[in-house]
C-alpha cells in the first residue's frame, strides 16, 4: 500500500472517533515513511561498506573500452588478506612444481586456424599494471545492488552443479540449471586442463547466464561439497553487459557461506600483474569465421598443497590456500568440464538462453563450441588423458554433447545449443 492510498483510507472513515482515528493514522503515516526512508539508507550504508572493503585503494587506475575501470592495488593489500587465517600469509609468488606434460599451446591443428595465442582482455588498450600490483575490476554500486542483497553479491545461487549420476529430476527442476558437461570420477585428482573455446552467448533475460568452466570438485554432492571452477562466461547480472569474461569461482560448503566469483571475498591469492579476474576477453569466436580459445589449468602444488590456476601457456595467476577446503585439502575425487546456463522460465517452459555458440555439437568445428586437449593431473604431477570421460547432460533437444579423440586434439568434446527450439519448447 502507497502512503497516498494509506492517507485516503484514513479520511474515508466516518464515525464520532474520526479525530482520533485521523492522528493514529498520521502518526501510522509517518511511521510508515520515517521506515521506508530508513530502511533504503541503511540499505545505502550497507552497500557503500561493502564496496569500501572490495574495492581497494590504488596504486593507478585504467579505464577500459568497455567502461570497467581496472584498479592496480599493491599485491599485500588484495581483498584475499582480509580472511582471518591469511593475516600472516607469506606470499608464494609462484609454484613449488609445475606439472609435466603440456600440449604445446602454439599447435595448430591440420586445417583449424585457431590463432589462441591472439586472445587478450580489453583494459589492456589503455594501459598496464606496475610490478608487484594485481589488477582488480573495480566493483561499482549499481553491480551489488543488481544482486537480491548485499550479502549475496559475488555468489553462485545454491545447486548449480551437476550430478553426472542417479539425478533427481526434482532437483534439477527446482534449480533451474542445465549442464551439458564430460566428465571423470572414481580417482584422486591433483588437477585439470582445457583449451576451451570462447564465445558470446545470447543471453535472454538479465538474471540468467551462460559459461564455459572446469569444474574441480571434492566431497559429496551435499552440503559439503568442495569446488574449484575456472573459464570464461556471460553474466549481465554479475557484470552489468553481456561480454564474455574470464572468471573463477570457488566453495567449500556447496554454495552456501563460503567463495565467490574472481575476487569478491577473501579467498583466492593472486600473484600475476597482467590478468584481470571478470575482465572481458577479446576477440571471441564467430559462426563460420575465425575461431578463439583459450587454455585452463588448475592443479594442486604438491609440495605446498595450494591450488593454483594458469591462464594461457603464459600466465600463472595465483592460488587458493589449501586451508579454505576440506576435501581439496587432500585430492579431487571428480573433474568437470563443459557448459552451464540458467533457466529461468516457469516450469513447462524454457529460456532461449544459448550454450556455447548457441549451435548443437554435430555442427562442428567453426560452428559449434568445444572443449579439447582435455587432462588430469595425477598424483605424480603429471598431464594425462583421462580415462573413462563420461558425458551429461538434463536436456539433450536443448543443449547436447559428443567426445571425440584425435592426434591433434587428444580427448575433445564438441557441446552447446540454443536452449528453445521445436523440440525444447
Amino acid at each position: 500500500m502507497s502512503a497516498d492510498q494509506f492517507s485516503s483510507g484514513c479520511w474515508r472513515r466516518k464515525n464520532p472517533a474520526r479525530l482520533v482515528f485521523f492522528f493514529l493514522c498520521l502518526w501510522s503515516l509517518i511511521s510508515f515513511s520515517r521506515a521506508g526512508r530508513l530502511s533504503a539508507s541503511r540499505q545505502k550504508l550497507e552497500v557503500q561498506k561493502h564496496l569500501n572493503r572490495l574495492n581497494k585503494p590504488p596504486v593507478k587506475t585504467i579505464q577500459s573500452p568497455d567502461g570497467d575501470i581496472i584498479d592496480c592495488v599493491h599485491i599485500s593489500h588484495q581483498p584475499a588478506f582480509d580472511h582471518p587465517f591469511l593475516k600472516d600469509h607469506k606470499i608464494q609468488t609462484r609454484p613449488s612444481y609445475h606439472p609435466e606434460g603440456l600440449f604445446d599451446e602454439n599447435k595448430i591443428s591440420t586445417g583449424h586456424k585457431e590463432r589462441a595465442n591472439d586472445i587478450t582482455q580489453l583494459w589492456h588498450m589503455n594501459g598496464k599494471c606496475p610490478e608487484d600490483t594485481i589488477p582488480i575490476r573495480r566493483t561499482k554500486k549499481e553491480d551489488v545492488l543488481r544482486s537480491s542483497s548485499v550479502k549475496r553479491y559475488g555468489k553462485k545461487k545454491h545447486r548449480s552443479i551437476p550430478k553426472p549420476r542417479s539425478v533427481d529430476p526434482d532437483l534439477i527442476n527446482q534449480s533451474g540449471h542445465q549442464h551439458a558437461i564430460a566428465y571423470v570420477e572414481g580417482d584422486k585428482y591433483y588437477g585439470a586442463k582445457a583449451t576451451i573455446n570462447v564465445w558470446e552467448p545470447k543471453i535472454q533475460q538479465p538474471n540468467e547466464f551462460s559459461l564455459s568452466q572446469i569444474w574441480v570438485l571434492g566431497g559429496s554432492f551435499g552440503e559439503d561439497l568442495n569446488s574449484i571452477e575456472a573459464g570464461w562466461q556471460v553474466s549481465p547480472d554479475l557484470y552489468g553487459d553481456n561480454n564474455t569474461r574470464l572468471f573463477t569461482y570457488w566453495t567449500s560448503d556447496a554454495y552456501q557461506a563460503t567463495g565467490c566469483y574472481n575476487l569478491l571475498c577473501s579467498g583466492f591469492i593472486q600473484v600475476n600483474s597482467e590478468i584481470a579476474m571478470g575482465a572481458s576477453i577479446s576477440p571471441v569466436s564467430a559462426f563460420r569465421n575465425s575461431q578463439y580459445d583459450i587454455s585452463i589449468l588448475v592443479w594442486k602444488d604438491p609440495k605446498e598443497g595450494n591450488w593454483w590456476m594458469q591462464f594461457g601457456s603464459n600466465y600463472v595467476l595465483g592460488y587458493w590456500p589449501s586451508f579454505l577446503f576440506s576435501y581439496l585439502a587432500d585430492s579431487a575425487s571428480m573433474i568437470e568440464w563443459g557448459g552451464e546456463v540458467v533457466n529461468s522460465e516457469p516450469e513447462g517452459q524454457h529460456t532461449s538462453t544459448q550454450m556455447g555458440s548457441g549451435r548443437f555439437p554435430e555442427e562442428g568445428f567453426g560452428k559449434s563450441s568445444y572443449f579439447r586437449n582435455i587432462q588430469v593431473v595425477d598424483s605424480s604431477n603429471n598431464l594425462k588423458a583421462p580415462k573413462d570421460l563420461g558425458t551429461f547432460t538434463e536436456k539433450s533437444n536443448c543443449y547436447d554433447v559428443q567426445t571425440g579423440s584425435n592426434g591433434d586434439w587428444g580427448h575433445y568434446f564438441y557441446y552447446g545449443g540454443p536452449g528453445r527450439n521445436p523440440n525444447c519448447p
